[in-house]
């Protein structure tokens, strides 16, 4: 999984800041390990492995002595939850629609936390990435929308998701907020 140093959260906060400078449009950035603790995938993958191995057992050895079988399915139940807790076998495990679906519902919470709960009512956007989803997002409001439009932000996020996919997730969120900032600018100056 990709990681931001200390010099690189410096830089984004210097191009986040000079977008507040330069615009009236409050600008958010939030990038999340992942967006959802995803506890209930290893227990299920764990007592599935369980049941496949009873039904195996009662299936091509109907003597084998039940107590055994039920110590061997509590142990394998075990061992394979405790194993699926690991983060990335975790989020291998879970559906792609519903890391999406998590992560979008994330973002748009963040969203409503950061930009639309202000004070002072001002358009705004939210770039938001989960690493361990592979999800960039860019959430904004009807004005944004109406005076930039979605073809600016889709080609931002596909220039962010190709960034990030080489390796090169700071230089790609830099250039992401860079480009934000430039469309920003250009319809609501500070």
């Amino acid at each position: 999984m990709l990681k931001l140093a200390d010099s690189d959260l410096k830089r984004l906060d210097a191009a986040i800041d000079a977008i507040r400078a330069r615009t009236s449009v409050r600008f958010d950035l939030q990038v999340v390990h992942v967006a959802d603790r995803y506890a209930l995938y290893p227990i299920a993958y764990g007592a599935f492995a369980a049941l496949i191995l009873g039904g195996g057992f009662a299936v091509f050895d109907p003597a084998f002595p039940a107590r055994t079988a039920f110590v061997l399915e509590t142990v394998l139940f075990v061992v394979l939850s405790l194993a699926f807790e690991w983060l990335p076998l975790k989020l291998m495990l879970v559906p792609r629609r519903q890391k999406n679906l998590r992560a979008q519902q994330m973002a748009h919470r963040a969203f409503a936390a950061r930009i639309l709960a202000a004070r002072e009512r001002k358009s705004g956007i939210l770039v938001f990435v989960a690493l361990g989803e592979r999800h960039v997002e860019l959430v904004t409001d009807d004005a944004l929308d109406r005076h930039i439009g979605q073809p600016v932000w889709n080609a931002i996020v596909k220039d962010l998701t190709a960034a990030a996919a080489r390796g090169d997730l700071a230089n790609g969120l830099v250039a992401a907020v860079e480009a934000c900032g430039k469309a920003l600018a250009q319809q609501f100056p500070a």
